[in-house]
């Protein structure tokens, strides 16, 4: 079973995307963990956009998080769970929210004991042939109460394009890490031969 499976097992949505890495997947692992620090000059206008709204409410007196608080961005989630050939982080709050209601994950064992919406974020890699890896992300969402799905529908259809979007660009980014760390990797192996 999945770490993802483990993790949320039970959901009303999902989104998944697909990548193949003319790398290893130990390449590929290494630079997915390296994702935390990623910034990209699109997601984050895509962010900026998303927050825009509730940072112009902070400014006329209306009451929220966002102020206080630098852009969002993967920095948010907490890493769940990773084994050789998986990663999973997660996030929890009520989303569709100004300021996002984030929830503070310690852990896999929090995460789980959390009543309200949860989120994971996971990644797969499988070798294939050729010397490729097949790199997978599927984000899952759960919604515990009829009203907190009620309230995260619209929002997801709102913003499930963009979020497709980041995946992508989250999946290019990584292979782009992976290939050229695995280029660094080789250049210092045959120096070592020479």
């Amino acid at each position: 079973m999945s770490l993802l499976h483990t993790l949320l097992p039970q959901y009303q949505f999902a989104e998944r995307h697909q990548r193949r890495v003319a790398a290893t997947p130990a390449a590929v692992m290494q630079a997915l963990a390296q994702l935390p620090q990623w910034q990209d000059p699109w997601v984050s206008r895509f962010i900026a956009l998303r927050e825009l709204p509730g940072r112009l409410a902070a400014r006329l007196g209306y009451a929220n998080a966002l102020p206080h608080k630098p852009p969002f961005g993967l920095h948010e989630f907490t890493l769940l769970a990773q084994d050789e050939h998986e990663l999973v982080w997660g996030l929890a709050g009520e989303f569709w929210r100004s300021d996002y209601g984030l929830q503070p994950i310690a852990d896999a064992a929090a995460f789980a004991a959390l009543s309200c919406p949860r989120l994971v974020l996971g990644f797969t890699v499988s070798a294939q042939p050729g010397g490729q890896t097949l790199l997978c992300t599927e984000t899952r969402v759960a919604c515990p109460t009829p009203a907190s799905y009620r309230r995260f529908l619209p929002y997801w259809y709102l913003v499930r394009p963009v979020s497709g979007l980041i995946r992508q660009r989250i999946l290019r980014a990584v292979a782009e890490q992976a290939l050229a760390q695995q280029a660094g990797h080789l250049g210092s192996n045959r120096q070592a031969g020479a």
